[in-house]
């Protein structure tokens, strides 16, 4: 047999799509031609695939051989392709046979010595692979098999080495199945809430914004407790379902490993405020997901919100409205998810310390300090809260504050009552949802018109504060939403009045003249 067919998986952003691999021995000079769109790992593995056949044993054509991987307008990348192209090459030669391969897809990178190497996005293949129209068995390295274990329902081959595989495909010696075992959620990672002294307001903020999925911004000087308040988020947070769990694999699969360990917790990414905008949204040459993706389900946290470039900044407002990105290249268009809970930190001014005898900034720095955060970024989060400085008597005092499993409690019973009344939380909800389950009594819809004019509010920032009074209103379990969750919920809407904080920025630097 001259011909053969091997099927294996490509990688388009969180989708898999099949790549029949076809490889032609022909008569001529001896030549090794990959076609179809291959990028530079996939063109050097005709070095890789020879030396790891002939160390394994086995013979290497000497004739015309041609390798097509159809569809041919699909780009291919990576050293997955490895494996696939070298059964072929022993299916067309005749050195294993070629019947098994109908029932099989193959994926795998070769080393010089024909062992199996791990690859990337394995959870998504072995997805896209149960999720086909007839699902085959896919063989994969054994190092990825754990990962793959994960999706219910998959028939998994784990390999260590060519040798193996071709043994399997010729019958003396099957490989081991690798059965799903779905795990338990991991516990969530992060600081209990115990242990941060003082600070009741933004506990309580943090508790709303975890019940409702609600955006967050935390405002206040250096060592306030703004980084330590933000890492005992997650272990408040409502478990993810099994669906989420799959999907925040298979992301996280896609930038690298996924340690099977992390399965089921809520992710929490906290990137440099030096990271590019294709990090933060995603990007490359061949796209893969940035940090907003990788906090799918789960949050991303800006420290320094203002020392981000603007351009990161400003790529973040469609995914916070949509919960999506779309990464445009010319020759293809890829959407990863992106629906992370914001939360950011950041100081009220350059030194930090402003409305103190310790500040220095002038009303002009200050001004250009806080316009870093553009008003469409600002419209876009829900809770700006002011954290202070705990005072020396408190930080002394042993910590004796609520636990976090008593504040999961409530916002696992808020969550509760959203899921059952809309299917989502409260922070997702559309317009036409917000008129639905977010009506107000009449003295609160009085009050939050006088509020919104006073403060030129948007309409966007208008829902905003619908949703958040129905968050608030869900941890006491109150069906209606009465005027004092009105008023908390625009409490915490406000946004810094640059004039005030000018004019207080004068005083100070006045006052420390004298």
């Amino acid at each position: 047999m001259s011909l053969a067919v091997v099927r294996s998986r490509a990688l388009v952003g969180m989708q898999a799509p099949e790549v029949r691999v076809e490889v032609h021995l022909g008569n001529g000079l001896p030549a090794f031609h990959i076609v179809g769109l291959p990028e530079a790992e996939v063109r050097e593995s005709r070095d890789r695939v020879r030396a790891a056949l002939l160390h394994t044993g086995f013979d290497f054509p000497n004739r015309r051989l041609t390798v097509n991987l159809a569809p041919a307008d699909l780009p291919k990348e990576s050293g997955r392709f490895d494996l696939p192209i070298a059964v072929g090459i022993l299916a067309a030669s005749g050195q294993v046979p070629a019947e098994p391969l109908e029932a099989i897809e193959f994926v795998g990178e070769l080393s010089l010595t024909g062992s199996i190497r791990p690859i990337r996005g394995a959870l998504a293949m072995a997805l896209a692979v149960v999720r086909g129209e007839r699902p085959p068995t896919l063989l994969l390295p054994a190092a990825n098999g754990e990962e793959a274990a994960l999706v219910d329902g998959a028939r998994l081959l784990g390999a260590v080495d060519l040798a193996g595989v071709a043994a399997h495909l010729a019958g003396a010696s099957p490989l081991e199945r690798i059965e799903a075992r779905p795990r338990a959620a991991a516990p969530p990672a992060g600081l209990d809430f115990r242990d941060v002294k003082g600070q009741a307001g933004a506990k309580r903020a943090l508790e709303i914004a975890a019940a409702g999925a609600h955006n967050l911004l935390m405002v206040g000087p250096p060592g306030a407790g703004k980084s330590l308040l933000a890492q005992c988020l997650p272990t408040i947070q409502t478990p993810l379902t099994p669906e989420e769990a799959l999907e925040t694999a298979a992301l996280a699969g896609l930038a690298g490993p996924f340690e099977p360990a992390d399965w089921g917790r809520r992710p929490f990414r906290a990137p440099h405020h030096g990271a590019s905008a294709a990090a933060i949204v995603g990007g490359g040459a061949n796209p893969r997901p940035g940090e907003a993706s990788l906090a799918h389900h789960g949050v991303l946290f800006l420290d320094e919100l203002p020392e981000f470039g603007r351009a990161v900044l400003e790529a973040l407002r469609e995914p916070l409205e949509t919960g999506r990105i779309a990464i445009a290249r010319a020759a293809r268009q890829v959407e990863f998810p992106a629906r992370f809970q914001l939360v950011a930190a950041m100081n009220p001014c350059p030194c930090g310390y402003l409305g103190s005898e310790r500040c220095r900034c002038t009303p002009e720095q200050v001004r250009r300090y806080q316009a870093r955060l553009s008003g469409p970024l600002l419209d876009r989060i829900d809770l700006l809260i002011t954290v202070h400085p705990v005072d020396e008597g408190q930080l002394m005092q042993r910590a004796d504050g609520e636990p976090s499993a008593a504040i999961a409690e409530r916002v696992a019973r808020a969550r509760e009552r959203q899921l059952a009344r809309q299917g989502r939380p409260n922070a997702f909800l559309s317009p036409p949802e917000i008129d639905r389950h977010c009506a107000l009594e009449a003295p609160a819809a009085a009050l939050l018109r006088r509020v919104a004019r006073q403060c030129h509010w948007s309409s966007r920032a208008l829902h905003r504060v619908q949703k958040l009074a129905r968050t608030i209103a869900d941890l006491t379990g109150e069906t209606a939403i009465g005027a004092q969750r009105v008023a908390e919920a625009a409490g915490y809407r406000r946004a810094l009045d640059a004039d005030t904080v000018a004019r207080q920025s004068s005083e100070t630097g006045r006052s420390a003249r004298v």
